[in-house]
């Protein structure tokens, strides 16, 4: 299979090479599979690996399980107060398959503004199981309106603007996670 671009349908079973270049646009879709035969890069990695906790639950991964299937995002981890104030301001882009995964000591009311952020996010907020409780699409850069992640949030994961409904994540779709207690997860890294 030689260069594939946006439009271009990757079919389940259909092999990529190395060396291939592929351009993910709608023709794959979350729930695709296709059958890697080395190293491969991809904005967003759907669903993509033989089995379902192959590398999953890795500090650096966060796996969404919705309507569209599974998405996999490289993240950088805030977990400490300052890295949550920083979030992703003053950033021009950043790559289709990563994000920002912000993590609470405990589940509390969470708020956010995109000031001094430059680029349009979706806010995908869930609670200690992970279970997502609500989506904010497409927060507008440098805006200080609040956005509103509701109570009980012990976790919310930033992405590109646009993403999350384009990949079928919505409320009830459920995030993996180490960082989620493996005892009360709604997709523990043992599946």
């Amino acid at each position: 299979m030689g260069s594939l671009d946006a439009g271009d349908a990757v079919k389940v079973g259909d092999a990529v090479q190395v060396g291939d270049a592929v351009t993910v646009g709608d023709a794959v879709k979350a729930g695709d599979a296709v059958k890697v035969g080395g190293a491969v890069t991809v904005g967003i990695l759907l669903a993509l690996m033989a089995g379902p906790a192959a590398a999953a639950c890795a500090p650096e991964v966060v796996e969404v399980r919705g309507a569209g299937g599974v998405a996999r995002f490289n993240v950088e981890v805030a977990d400490a107060a300052d890295e949550r104030a920083l979030g992703l301001m003053n950033r021009p882009r950043m790559a289709s398959g990563a994000g920002m995964l912000f993590i609470y000591d405990k589940p509390q009311r969470a708020g956010f503004w995109m000031k001094n952020t430059l680029i349009p996010l979706d806010m995908i907020f869930a609670d200690t199981s992970g279970l997502v409780t609500r989506v904010h699409e497409n927060a507008r850069p440098l805006d200080k309106t609040l956005i509103d992640g509701g109570p009980g949030v012990s976790f919310t994961l930033e992405i590109n603007g646009g993403l999350a409904r384009r990949i079928g994540i919505g409320e009830g779709s459920v995030l993996r996670h180490p960082a989620i207690d493996q005892a009360t997860a709604a997709w523990p890294c043992t599946e």
